[in-house]
């Protein structure tokens, strides 16, 4: 699948709409239904060309604290590390997560280091008392929830 690639025109739309969306998430008013997140997240992965990886960090209400990519990689892969999520987590007193990362590949089917890789960090958090709400691949058209797949 080609890459997306946007006219400075189209670049501008998204980052104004990611924009308008980040304002809503500081109200906690954002990401409260399953296609909400997605859409969100498809837009603000549009761009990478890189696989990355980030985390939604959420309160017991599921209310959003923070939105960060963690980590980055190349075409096919990145380096993810439960141990500085888990850390990041703490700092920021998160008591649930939605992880996403992109496959620049085109297809948004969880591999299994994929699958691996979300029990290794859902362990982690578990220590903590912390919840992996789900995990989200995303690509240009479309995205695949491991949490409606039964893999969280």
């Amino acid at each position: 699948m080609p890459t997306l690639e946007l006219t400075e025109e189209d670049a501008q739309t998204v980052q104004q709409a990611l924009t308008i969306i980040e304002r809503s998430m500081q109200a906690g008013d954002l990401l409260s239904t399953p296609d909400m997140t997605r859409n969100y997240l498809r837009l603000k992965l549009a761009g990478y060309e890189c696989e990355v990886f980030g985390a939604v960090f959420l309160t017991t209400r599921h209310r959003v604290i923070d939105n960060k990519v963690m980590f980055r990689g190349t075409i096919d892969g990145a380096a993810v590390y439960p141990r500085e999520i888990a850390k990041e987590a703490l700092s920021l007193n998160a008591a649930a997560l939605i992880l996403y990362h992109n496959h620049p590949s085109g297809t948004s089917e969880p591999s299994r280091a994929d699958r691996d890789l979300t029990g290794r960090i859902r362990d982690a958090l578990a220590l903590f008392d912390m919840r992996i709400l789900d995990h989200l691949i995303v690509t240009e058209s479309e995205s695949t929830s491991m949490a409606e797949r039964g893999l969280i």
